[in-house]
């Protein structure tokens, strides 16, 4: 697990520079699924999603001549928003590789944060195409979810949940290539051992599920068409499978259609506007996908809130 002293290191360094997002209770949601439901926010958090607590803290921990050479990624929208806005933080520029199926509302937003952006047509190979542009022009990468700083990151969301729900007794995560996943679960475990972790991914290409059985990391097929792309990265990262191995209780898996509902569940019971990959959590909740007694009190990531309208689909 990411030692909980670089966690707690990465909550000092964030402190101030990025929201403490809320954690608000939805009773009507949580009676459905009969347990007490707690919804951790991150969709309020800047740039919208979870990302900007690993891309800055990895960020403000470059040294000078790293972050003069300018910085690239890969992402399908929330990473490349967030490393684009670390990089205007920092003063310094972004190079982001994006599958050219991203919505067009996150290839967007990476702009107006004055990211560049370079477009590649085969998801499968996007790590490929960021090592030409990253050899080609001698920049920095800020890897999306395979990295112990940008990991600390993550895991200052799990800090948070358990300052304000201390007695949890259930997390649910959703997951892509895992980096949040195993920052919250590395924090959660540390200071809550009894609490259990839930891991969820899309039942149409999930990806944590093949790795662990392989006992590696694998290339996975992923849904083109999905309202959850923040969840569809070519593989699940190593050390997020290395510390799944030991963290994580459970893994669950979601369809299209549960997480629409729990979209919609959340934006007219909740009041929440979030993405497909943002209600996954809830969506396995709400499913009967997550065991948990009466009553429990469980903690669902609400992981982000960038919405693309043009993608839900017309009734």
């Amino acid at each position: 697990m990411i030692d909980l002293a670089l966690i707690l290191d990465a909550a000092s360094r964030l402190a101030g520079k990025i929201h403490r997002t809320p954690v608000f209770t939805c009773s009507s949601i949580g009676e459905r699924a009969g347990v007490r439901l707690f919804l951790k926010c991150e969709s309020f958090q800047k740039t919208g999603s979870f990302k900007p607590r690993g891309a800055l803290n990895k960020v403000l921990g470059l040294v000078d001549e790293e972050r003069r050479r300018g910085l690239v990624t890969v992402s399908a929208g929330n990473h490349a928003q967030a490393v684009a806005w670390a990089a205007r933080m920092a003063e310094t520029r972004a190079t982001v590789v994006m599958p050219s199926d991203a919505p067009e509302t996150k290839i967007a937003a990476v702009r107006g944060y004055g990211g560049e952006i370079v477009l590649h047509d085969d998801r499968a190979t996007l790590f490929e195409k960021l090592e030409e542009v990253r050899s080609a022009r001698g920049l920095t990468f800020v890897h999306p979810f395979d990295d112990p700083v940008v990991l600390a990151g993550a895991g200052t969301a799990g800090l948070e949940i358990l300052e304000d729900v201390p007695d949890a007794e259930v997390i649910v995560v959703p997951v892509g290539g895992g980096g949040l996943l195993a920052g919250v679960a590395s924090a959660a475990k540390q200071l809550r051992p009894a609490v259990r972790v839930i891991a969820v991914e899309l039942a149409a290409g999930p990806g944590l599920g093949p790795a662990l059985a392989a006992g590696k990391p694998i290339p996975v097929p992923r849904p083109a068409a999905t309202l959850a792309d923040g969840m569809t990265p070519p593989f699940v990262g190593k050390l997020p499978l290395e510390i799944a191995r030991e963290a994580v209780d459970e893994i669950a898996t979601v369809t299209e259609e549960e997480i629409l509902e729990a979209m919609r569940l959340l934006m007219t019971r909740a009041k929440l506007v979030v993405e497909g990959s943002g209600a996954a959590a809830t969506a396995a909740l709400v499913a009967g996908k997550v065991r948990a007694p009466a009553g429990a009190r469980v903690v669902t990531l609400v992981s982000g809130g960038n919405l693309d309208l043009s993608r839900l689909p017309r009734s």
